[in-house]
């Protein structure tokens, strides 16, 4: 049976990560509060701010703007959206 954690983004008991995505606390704070869902939720989401602001993860910039996103996009607060992305109709 799979792990669970009470998620935070998505406020309800599902299933959660295999191992943290992070060494140290902050991916320990994650293994323990977001949910499998909520993680790939997040990386979808980053790959489009990524794509689509041409951030270079080499930038120190770039990399402290994504961190502070992703702590707003998994607490369920308002996060920064892509300019003009449209998503495929489905």
């Amino acid at each position: 049976m799979p792990r669970t954690v009470f998620c935070k983004k998505y406020q309800q008991e599902l299933e959660g990560l295999d191992a943290p995505p992070y060494p140290g606390p902050k991916g320990q704070e994650i293994f323990d509060n977001v949910s499998k869902k909520a993680w790939q939720d997040w990386q979808a989401h980053q790959t489009m701010l990524i794509n689509e602001k041409h951030l270079s993860l080499v930038d120190p910039e770039a990399r402290k703007y994504l961190q502070q996103e992703m702590d707003k996009f998994l607490a369920g607060e308002d996060y920064d959206q892509a300019e003009g992305y449209v998503p495929p109709s489905e």
